[in-house]
């Protein structure tokens, strides 16, 4: 029973996770303060600690975003507001590396354990993004065919249509032909 209890928090902070996970550039990322909050620090703290290790975040791993970039996730509610007692500089994008990159700077237990946790999610997303491209994949190849169906379904409908007309045209009794009245001569 213990098991069950410690399992559901952890597969909700999992769903809490899946949520913070962008697509930004063609990558996927995490956003900095999303990842302050899980690993419970400041976005500035962890900031310092990746400026003092910047080494090991190369732009593959950690980039800035762009002001459009920020913006299109401030809009969607993801970072702060910028401004008096927002953020005065555009966030961090960290990608799946990057993440991994982290537990090694901010060495404690908790760091370690979300860490993993984020590591699955990524895996995760990247489980389910194959899956929804094999799903497109049995879509186009279904919609093909249900084109080629739909075409020679059209010429069916025309040669009936066209063997319908011909078959009102012989079935049509044959005009009359108008005879005089009167006398000819």
């Amino acid at each position: 029973m213990t098991k069950a209890k410690a399992t559901k928090p952890l597969s909700a902070k999992a769903h809490l996770i899946e949520n913070r996970i962008h697509k930004v550039r063609s990558q996927t990322v995490i956003i900095d303060n999303d990842l302050a909050a899980l690993y419970g620090v400041t976005t500035g703290a962890l900031n310092q600690a990746v400026r003092r290790n910047v080494e090991r975040f190369p732009l593959d791993f950690m980039f800035r975003l762009t002001r459009q970039e920020a913006d299109s996730l401030l809009s969607q509610s993801v970072i702060a507001n910028t401004g008096r007692g927002g953020r005065r500089t555009q966030p961090y994008a960290f990608t799946e590396h990057g993440v991994a990159m982290l537990s090694s700077v901010l060495s404690s237990a908790r760091a370690i354990q979300v860490n993993l946790m984020i590591v699955r999610a990524f895996i995760r997303m990247r489980e389910l993004i194959a899956l929804n491209k094999d799903l497109a994949t049995r879509v186009g190849k279904l919609e093909r065919s249900q084109q080629d169906a739909a075409s020679v379904i059209g010429l069916l409908v025309e040669d009936i249509d066209r063997v319908a007309k011909d078959v009102h045209r012989m079935k049509a009794l044959p005009k009359p032909r108008l005879r005089r009245i009167g006398f000819n001569a």
